[in-house]
């Protein structure tokens, strides 16, 4: 190996050169998957994220949710449509837990 070998067109690398892009690369591509993961579990720092490992729990809790749309009737009672109930395999009898958002109010407010 000569002297030319070690250089590109006459340019003389620092001997540290690739060390240092090796480990800014490292780091850029640790903080892209902090970054990853903070945007996939909520926006708590690192150290109190959950590891990857629990990503799989919180995608099986998402696909046993529902998302719909329906009318109060009275009473206060609402209904499940019945293509939710068949895709959560919900049966009468069963708990579940709702969240109530108001999306259209059908009254006037005189």
């Amino acid at each position: 190996m000569t002297d030319e070998d070690d250089s590109a067109d006459g340019i003389m690398w620092p001997p540290n050169l690739l060390k240092t892009v090796q480990e800014t690369s490292e780091q850029a591509t640790k903080r892209q998957q902090e970054a990853l993961q903070q945007l996939l579990m909520g926006n708590s720092p690192a150290s109190e994220t959950p590891d990857l490992g629990d990503m799989s729990e919180q995608i099986e809790t998402m696909s046993q949710l529902a998302t719909f749309k329906t009318r109060v009737q009275s009473g206060g009672r609402i209904s499940i449509p019945d293509a939710e109930r068949e895709a959560l395999d919900i049966e009468e009898g069963d708990i579940v837990q709702t969240v109530v958002k108001p999306v259209k109010r059908n009254r006037d407010d005189d």
